[in-house]
């Protein structure tokens, strides 16, 4: 079996780190080897939120610079800070709804262009699925439901061997029961997003 290595950042408070566990039950539901290693950069305080996922036959969970195979961001100025793990083959699938930093909101930084962004993403990389993540999260039913609708967009890819359903079983078990039924639209909606965007 190859290896497959996934690197998730987001905005601390986003859900990086229920997604990369509800991904995680996911393979094992596939009887697809996992593991699984997260940085928490200040997440309290909106700091960065990294997780890697490696996906079949490997030593470690660590992915270094210009290894990682998909890249995906809820946020998209995380994603640009996280190009240097990507290579020009890899997957690039990310949210186009920012989140200010600290810096920017007391006026001693600048936030980067959408267009500049995506644009640097796309010729940087081995392809680009990007939407807006936050919106489709609050039509599902709320605005936490960011990460399941990017976990729809990675599993359309059919990058990772996890069929749908599987992702669904996850999210039951992982996800607490009140939000069961927003999580799994939510996933369905980002997974139709990124069919529309291919």
């Amino acid at each position: 079996m190859g290896t497959t290595r996934l690197i998730i950042v987001a905005v601390g408070g986003q859900g990086n780190l229920l997604a990369s566990k509800v991904l995680g039950e996911a393979a094992l539901l596939s009887d697809l080897p996992v593991r699984m290693s997260e940085i928490h950069g200040m997440a309290q305080r909106g700091g960065v939120v990294e997780s890697a996922l490696v996906f079949g036959d490997a030593e470690s969970s660590i992915i270094s610079d210009g290894e990682a195979d998909v890249l995906v961001s809820f946020e998209p100025s995380e994603a640009l800070r996280a190009l240097n793990k990507c290579n020009i083959k890899t997957k690039v699938i990310t949210s186009l709804s920012p989140v200010q930093p600290f810096t920017v909101a007391i006026g001693r930084g600048i936030y980067p262009e959408i267009d500049t962004m995506k644009k640097l993403l796309d010729e940087k990389t081995g392809g680009l699925i990007s939407f807006d993540a936050v919106e489709l999260a609050e039509k599902a039913g709320t605005v936490m439901s960011v990460n399941m609708v990017l976990l729809g967009a990675l599993i359309q890819t059919g990058i990772l061997p996890i069929p749908a359903e599987n992702v669904k079983t996850a999210i039951q078990t992982t996800t607490k029961k009140a939000f069961v039924d927003i999580n799994i639209k939510a996933f369905d909606l980002g997974f139709e997003a990124a069919q529309n965007a291919s």
